[in-house]
């Protein structure tokens, strides 16, 4: 390589090396969880609650959720078998341990996949995250649920967990 390239490729190598680093911190380091990118699932899981990255938890636990949604957390949230099916596939696909991998592990290190728990804040690494919040803030008329992520974090329906 002659000498007047050198400083151009090595100014290149620096910049696309600065990108990489830029871009992994954007992705919220270990409190990003990539957020529903499906349109059903946003409409039919999201006009209830916050659409949960399926991430958050693994396959089986998706499967045991969709599969009793006549009882979702004390509420009927029963819609039509094709929805469902395609709500199941999509969680199960995007799962903490299988295609959301790269995120969910983090979260559900610890936990068994196959009896995870159905709730997320039942996770230990949730727990454990979680666990400097004092009783009375869960109360709060402006949080009143542990699962109401929005309420402490103000990106969560970006993928973003940070405090």
């Amino acid at each position: 390589m002659n000498l007047p390239y050198r400083p151009i490729a090595l100014g290149l190598i620096a910049v696309a090396f600065s990108a990489l680093l830029f871009q992994r911190a954007q992705a919220g380091g270990s409190h990003y969880f990539a957020p529903v990118n499906d349109a059903v699932v946003k409409e039919e899981c999201g006009s209830c609650h916050l659409a949960f990255p399926p991430s958050m938890l693994p396959a089986s636990s998706w499967q045991r959720m969709m599969a009793d949604l006549k009882n979702h957390f004390g509420d009927d949230a029963s819609v039509d078998a094709a929805t469902a099916a395609h709500i199941t596939d999509y969680l199960v696909a995007n799962a903490g341990d299988t295609g959301g991998r790269r995120y969910g592990d983090k979260l559900l290190r610890g936990s068994s996949t196959t009896k995870a728990p159905l709730r997320i804040t039942e996770l230990s690494r949730w727990l454990r995250e979680h666990r400097e919040v004092p009783a009375w803030e869960w109360q709060h008329k402006d949080v009143r649920s542990k699962a109401n992520c929005v309420a402490c974090h103000a990106a969560a329906e970006r993928g973003y967990y940070d405090d």
